[in-house]
């Protein structure tokens, strides 16, 4: 926000001139009666360090209302404040009807990666049950302000566990109860809301939520079906200043900060997650087409067009050495404590995240007690779950004669007027269709890929039928690219 605008006084002074982040990556809805949009925002960036925005930080992490034929802002909600753990809004709101205090309401429905969902009056604003202000664990990292609070729903109960307990260690065998017990108790878990520290804790709710990009879709009875998933990840910041007391060399904390968070910080990349190794891309690309990429952005990358170009070379400078120091530590030795108290200097963020890390037992499963993916249908007019079921399996722990577990889960719900919810986005790669009442499985199809996608219906000649993206490429499975369609019977 600019001056004298709303939301100005949650960031530092002439933040605008510098601020990154808050765009929305995940869809917008239309209200087309009403002309209205509804955007759903993305957090502030660096994702996990504030200590230059210092704030709530609007509009970051909102819902937003604005008039579609001129962007006036008709009402906002945020939904986190100060966000240090990209928890940015995963999906499109979701528009729907529901009866409320005996009046027909049209509401908007957020789902979040906590797996929670918060519920308003689409016109008004104003939440359809009360939403509360909670305590959240304050950060112990030198320059940071934590916001002491965050929001939370009174309704709907929240779709998934909100915090790993010693009872949530994992029970595929003995041995991976002990390994998880024993990790949880050293690396604990403070709930939704941790506060990131140099100590490793457990993220859960996870970096993936919760809720994902697919999002839910509801019906005219308002029902709103999604998918949740329910993967601990490991959550660790580290000092951007070397153990010796030294400044990092050109191009190095810039990119621990903007790039090392998917990369990793020893350009290793994740390939788990699917992030290219840097160590060696000159073997892959010239000089010339990695700064088009970095200033344009490409596929999961995104575009860093407003980062100052001498910025942008020197990281590229950094990758390209493969971390080698172009000067010696005498050079750029400091007497400074590793730690700076302001990073709002020259010298840029203290900290940076240590990088997106699943915590996976030893045999590659989710390191807690099932479920690991639920598919759930809430009745929004009450606030109430009508039904939860597991939302996937892996076939060899079944056989196993361990009861259907769940899976990540990426990608949406399809409900049809004839009563069904279609849905891929499972790590077994399987398409499958319930039935919107009761949560059953009434069919479903092997795919060539992972269905990471959300469904689509159409009609030729009459014949209805339902098509998804198999892309695969989440959760460590192959990638491909096929479109699948089935014909519905007549």
């Amino acid at each position: 926000p600019r001056p004298g605008e709303v939301g100005y006084d949650t960031w530092p002074e002439n933040a605008y001139e510098t601020a990154t982040g808050l765009m929305p990556w995940c869809g917008q809805s239309l209200d087309e009666k009403r002309g209205i949009v509804y955007v759903a925002t993305k957090t502030a960036e660096p994702d996990f360090y504030g200590g230059s925005r210092h704030g709530e930080n609007l509009f970051a992490n909102c819902i937003l209302a604005l008039n579609a034929a001129t962007g006036e802002r008709i009402w906002h909600f945020q939904i986190v404040h100060h966000d240090l753990l990209d928890k940015d809004l995963p999906c499109a709101p979701v528009l729907l009807t529901v009866n409320h205090g005996g009046k027909q309401i049209d509401a908007v429905a957020q789902g979040t990666k906590h797996g929670l969902l918060f519920v308003f009056d689409r016109v008004t604003g104003q939440p359809l049950w009360p939403i509360e202000e909670r305590p959240v664990p304050q950060s112990d990292l030198v320059g940071e302000q934590a916001w002491p609070t965050q929001p939370f729903p009174t309704k709907p109960p929240p779709l998934m566990r909100q915090q790993y307990t010693p009872e949530d260690a994992s029970d595929l065998s003995p041995e991976t109860h002990q390994l998880t017990l024993d990790r949880i108790q050293a690396a604990p878990n403070f709930g939704p809301f941790p506060a990131p520290s140099l100590n490793e804790s457990v993220m859960f709710p996870g970096f993936d939520g919760g809720m994902e990009w697919g999002g839910g879709a509801a019906d005219p009875d308002g029902i709103y079906y999604v998918n949740v998933n329910e993967m601990p990840w490991l959550l660790q910041m580290i000092e951007t200043r070397h153990a010796d007391g030294s400044m990092p060399i050109p191009g190095e904390r810039d990119y621990l900060v903007y790039c090392g968070v998917c990369h990793g910080v020893d350009l290793k990349g994740n390939l788990d997650l699917k992030f290219p190794p840097l160590i060696d891309i000159e073997q892959r690309k010239t000089r010339a087409e990695i700064e088009l990429i970095t200033r344009q952005g490409g596929g999961r990358m995104p575009s860093y067009s407003t980062m100052p170009e001498a910025q942008r070379s020197a990281i590229l400078d950094f990758v390209l050495s493969h971390g080698a120091p172009t000067a010696t530590p005498e050079e750029t030795r400091t007497p400074e404590p590793a730690v700076v108290a302001d990073d709002a200097n020259d010298e840029g963020p203290a900290y940076a995240f240590g990088g997106f890390r699943r915590w996976l037992d030893p045999g590659g499963y989710p390191a807690i007690k099932p479920p690991w993916g639920t598919l759930n249908a809430v009745d929004l007019n009450t606030g109430e779950i009508k039904w939860k079921v597991v939302l996937g399996e892996y076939p060899e722990l079944t056989a196993r004669g361990i009861p259907p577990t769940g899976t990540e889960n990426y990608g949406g719900p399809l409900v049809t007027g004839g009563g069904l919810i279609f849905i891929g986005a499972t790590a077994d790669e399987t398409f499958r269709a319930f039935d919107k009442e009761t949560g059953e499985v009434l069919w479903q199809a092997s795919l060539p890929f992972g269905g990471n996608a959300s469904p689509s219906t159409y009609s030729v000649n009459g014949r209805q039928y339902v098509v998804i993206s198999a892309g695969g490429g989440k959760s460590g499975r192959p990638r491909g690219g096929t479109l699948v369609a089935f014909a519905l019977p007549d």
